[in-house]
């Protein structure tokens, strides 16, 4: 499988990550053997380094450079909140027209992979920022309830947590359908019963950064899996589908 580049030039590359892979290796997930960066770096013959991450179920826009320097200088763009991150996703539930959510959040830790980390670490400052696209209504029974209501939404997240995005929407009783860990399951199962879909439904549909050696505005935008329209399509939500 090739991965699909949104972008590429002699400093930076992006890709357009599929739910299910992994960025890199993890302690945690040892049985794959399937990464985004060696996957990358076999394909265009370059070492690549990545600049952010996309949770392992979590598909869409993942920004790699070409060496070290331009590592740094795009990590110093994304500590300063200098990147605008666009993510899209389907949520449990009809949500309001627009908002803010700032719960601070405690690091995730796992023994496993963190030994390093702070358990008892305080939790940090997390903004995420939304606006809803669109909302329907089913006629489909999921428990307790009738019928099933559901938004697509679009998410900035302001603040970079681990989770960020799937934590601060279940906080506010919209969790993403198809995440197993912060989710609701009947609506999860639902959804791999009536449409097939058996990932999380949340991409992170755009980046918008300043190209470190042109300081020109990059906006990288990707397109949505096969999985994605499918529900898209079911919803009647064509208009969205890119």
């Amino acid at each position: 499988m090739e991965l699909k580049l949104l972008y590429r030039d002699h400093l930076l590359v992006a890709i357009n990550k599929p739910s299910g892979l992994l960025v890199h290796r993890s302690r945690i997930d040892r049985h794959e053997t399937r990464f985004a960066l060696q996957m990358l770096r076999d394909q265009i013959g370059q070492y690549v380094y990545p600049i952010h991450r996309l949770d392992k179920p979590t598909s869409g826009v993942l920004l790699f450079s070409l060496d070290s320097d331009t590592a740094r200088r795009m990590n110093e763009q994304f500590t300063h909140r200098k990147v605008v991150k666009q993510y899209l996703a389907v949520v449990r539930g009809h949500v309001e027209k627009s908002g803010g959510i700032r719960k601070p959040l405690r690091e995730v830790y796992d023994p496993t992979t963190d030994s390093q980390a702070d358990p008892d670490k305080k939790a940090q400052q997390a903004i995420t920022e939304y606006k809803t696209l669109a909302r329907v209504e089913l006629p489909y029974p999921v428990a307790p309830y009738a019928a099933s209501r559901y938004s697509l939404v679009r998410l900035r997240p302001l603040t970079g947590r681990r989770h960020q995005i799937r934590r601060h929407l279940n906080h506010i009783a919209h969790p993403v359908i198809g995440d197993v860990n912060h989710g609701d399951r009947h609506h999860n199962r639902f959804f791999r019963e009536h449409f097939d879909c058996h990932r999380l439904l949340l991409m992170a549909q755009s980046l918008i950064f300043m190209h470190p050696e042109t300081n020109e505005k990059i906006c990288v935008e990707a397109s949505m899996d096969e999985s994605f329209i499918r529900v898209m399509k079911g919803m009647g939500w064509e208009e969205f589908c890119q």
